[in-house]
């Protein structure tokens, strides 16, 4: 004879871990230190202005 299961209890398990999996993949993807992002988008900055200044011709004004 099988084990005795809460269906209840068993669901809300089974919303926990799926959640948890969640909130771990947001850890990952979202998680960095706000030194990390001002450093990413200072090297950012400095790449697109060493990109600029090796145009040959420089953008026209707008009049």
């Amino acid at each position: 004879m099988g084990e005795i299961v809460n269906l209840r209890r068993a669901r809300k398990a089974r919303d926990r871990r799926e959640k948890e999996e969640a909130a771990q993949a947001n850890r990952v993807a979202y998680g960095r230190t706000k030194a990390e992002r001002e450093l990413n988008e200072a090297r950012k900055r400095l790449e697109a202005e060493k990109l600029d200044a090796h145009r040959r011709d420089t953008p026209e004004e707008p009049a």
